[in-house]
C-alpha cells in the first residue's frame, strides 16, 4: 500500500471517531468514502470506529466490476450509493453519510429544508431535499438519493439521515457538520411558529458572495469550529 493511499484509509477512520466524539453520529450507523484514483475507498461494514485499521476500509473499483471488492472485511452496506455518486459526479472526492439527530428527525417527518439560513447556499440551491423512502442498502435508495442531490451537494434520506458529497474529506466533513446544524436551526424555528424563509433572490446573492470570499474552497478541520461568519 502506497503512502498516499494509507494516509488516506488513516483520515477516513480519524473522521469517522471524531463524527462520533461530536455526537454527529452514534455507533456503526454512519459511513464515509473517498475517491482515490480509480477507486473508492469506503469503511466497512458493522466494524466499530475504535478499532478499525487502515487495512481494514474496503477499496472497490469506481468503474468496472460493479460491487466488486478488496480487503479483509466487506464494504459498507450503503456502498451502492456513495458508488453510484462517486460515478455520476466526478468533481465529488468524498461523501459521508450519518444518522445525526435533527437531520435524521427532519429525514422522519420528510420535511426538506428550506432557505430558513443563507447558509442553505453552501449546499447549491434554495433548499436540502428529502429523498423519498427506500431500504437502506438497495439500488432504490441510490436512485432516490441521486435524485435528491442533482444540483446540490446534500441530501436527507427519508426516515434514514443524511449524506453530503464534497471535493475531499476535509470539506464534506465541514458540510456535513453545516448541515446538522441548518437542520437544528430549522427544527427549533418550526417549534416558535415556523422560519421566515429566504427568497431565492436572496439565496442567490449569498451564493455570489460565498465565491468572493473563497467558501466553495473552505476545508473542514474536523473539528466542528470551521462555521463561516456572515
Amino acid at each position: 500500500m502506497k503512502k498516499d493511499e494509507r494516509a488516506l484509509r488513516k483520515a477516513i477512520i480519524e473522521k469517522c471517531l471524531w463524527m462520533n466524539a461530536s455526537g454527529l453520529n452514534q455507533g456503526t450507523s454512519g459511513n464515509i468514502s473517498a475517491r482515490h484514483g480509480g477507486r473508492m475507498l469506503i469503511t466497512p461494514s458493522a466494524t466499530p470506529y475504535e478499532a478499525m485499521e487502515p487495512e481494514m476500509i474496503a477499496s472497490m473499483p469506481i468503474e468496472g466490476d460493479h460491487g466488486a471488492w478488496d480487503g479483509p472485511l466487506k464494504p459498507s452496506t450503503e456502498w451502492r450509493f456513495h458508488l453510484d455518486i462517486i460515478r455520476a459526479r466526478p468533481e465529488v472526492g468524498a461523501i459521508i453519510h450519518t444518522h445525526s439527530p435533527y437531520c435524521t428527525a427532519l429525514a422522519v417527518a420528510r420535511k426538506p429544508i428550506p432557505a430558513a439560513h443563507y447558509m442553505v447556499a453552501a449546499f447549491g440551491g434554495t433548499d436540502v431535499r428529502c429523498s423519498d423512502y427506500a431500504t437502506f442498502g438497495t439500488e432504490e435508495l441510490s436512485r432516490a438519493a441521486l435524485r435528491a442531490l442533482e444540483g446540490r451537494n446534500a441530501c436527507l434520506l427519508a426516515n434514514h439521515g443524511m449524506i453530503v458529497a464534497g471535493p475531499g474529506l476535509e470539506k464534506a466533513m465541514w458540510l456535513a457538520v453545516e448541515l446538522e446544524t441548518l437542520a437544528r436551526q430549522y427544527f427549533n424555528a418550526l417549534l416558535i411558529g415556523g422560519p421566515v424563509v429566504l427568497s431565492d433572490a436572496e439565496v442567490a446573492e449569498t451564493a455570489k458572495s460565498f465565491a468572493s470570499y473563497g467558501l466553495r474552497d473552505q476545508p473542514a478541520s474536523g473539528t466542528g469550529k470551521t462555521r463561516t461568519k456572515g
